[in-house]
């Protein structure tokens, strides 16, 4: 049997839930919550996206190389740097309002852009690693490399945007 298709429900279920729980964070109310603890995560996630970043550009060049084992280990380690980007994300955001960006103008439109098309795809990347990811483990390489050509992109651009992200909105933290 597709080990893939035993995990459907899994994926299905992590998908909508990280979703939903991160859209509850920026609506409830910080009061209860609210801490200045947590005030250096907005650095930390942008490091790992940073990190998550260098990873992928290192196993896309590793898988190209024919260098199967290498690629498996930095895709494994962009998969926890990511989980540990997602838990200190949630994190800061249960505790801490979101920040206004300051920015007029052209640059307003320019952020504006960037931050939805990152929220947009950050949203779709979550099943999309979680496929590629079971599929890999599950020895489906044909499958694996069908999506992984979506799946890398995708997940490089919001690596990297979340970084720009960062940087256009860290004077106004």
């Amino acid at each position: 049997m597709d080990k893939t298709y035993n995990l459907k429900p899994v994926i299905i279920a992590i998908s909508i839930i990280i979703p939903v729980v991160v859209a509850i964070l920026y609506l409830m109310p910080k009061e209860a919550l609210a801490t200045d603890m947590f005030s250096f995560l907005p650095k930390v996630n942008a490091t790992l996206n940073s990190i998550a970043t260098v990873l992928l550009i290192a196993a896309g060049f590793a898988v190209k190389a024919k260098k199967f084992e290498l690629h498996k280990k930095l895709m494994l380690s962009a998969v926890v740097v990511s989980v540990l980007f997602l838990v200190s994300y949630i994190t800061y955001h249960a505790t801490s309002e979101s920040t206004v960006f300051g920015g007029e103008g052209t640059i307003r439109s320019v952020y504006l852009f960037i931050l939805l098309t990152h929220i947009v795809l950050a949203i779709a990347i979550v099943p999309l690693v979680l496929i590629t990811l079971s599929r890999a483990l599950s020895q489906k390489f044909d499958k694996h490399r069908k999506i992984a050509r979506w799946t890398l992109p995708i997940w490089l651009y919001v690596t990297i945007t979340g970084v720009v992200v960062y940087f256009m909105i860290a004077p106004y933290y």
